[in-house]
């Protein structure tokens, strides 16, 4: 039984509504890379105070006693989460499984999500900001940086699939 998937217009206009009312709502568009920040920095608060507010870059989160995870990005990805746990299930999807092409192992394309996931987030932090923020919200108030920020994801996802398209195809 092959599994049915949202129309793709249908998923970028809602998503485009959800930018919508994110910015009427909150007067501010989507992000996610600012809450894996929120929550480094409440855990690291937690297990070393006095390291985490002598930090240049962390202490100003927790300066005057600010707790780290009141922030709406936080929020914004635990209902993505939750969202997303949801809708699988609604659709039948909610399985624990590693999807990869016959060719490679599980462990692999476990090894190659981590990689990619780490440089993501890596680059997120040099960006300011992840796609969401910078190249969907930056799009969204026709920000030039937005614009340059989806053609490279887009340009650099194009040149790299070349040489890491026999992990997913035969």
């Amino acid at each position: 039984m092959k599994t049915k998937y949202m129309n793709p217009y249908l998923a970028g206009f809602l998503l485009g509504f959800v930018l919508l009312m994110a910015f009427y709502f909150s007067g501010r568009g989507l992000g996610a890379s600012g809450a894996v920040k929120d929550v480094l920095v409440f855990s690291m608060d937690k297990v070393a105070p006095t390291h985490t507010a002598e930090n240049h870059y962390f202490g100003k989160y927790v300066a005057d006693g600010a707790n780290p995870l009141n922030n709406w990005l936080v929020y914004e990805m635990l209902g993505v989460v939750l969202g997303g746990f949801i809708s699988g299930a609604i659709a039948g999807r909610l399985k624990l499984r590693i999807e990869h092409f016959p060719g490679i192992s599980a462990n692999r394309r476990l090894v190659f999500a981590l990689i990619g996931g780490v440089l993501f987030g890596f680059g997120s932090q040099l960006g300011r900001g992840c796609t969401s923020g910078s190249a969907l919200t930056g799009m969204a108030v026709l920000s030039l940086g937005g614009f340059i920020t989806m053609a490279a994801i887009f340009g650099t996802a194009f040149a790299a699939a070349y040489f890491f398209k026999k992990n997913w195809i035969g």
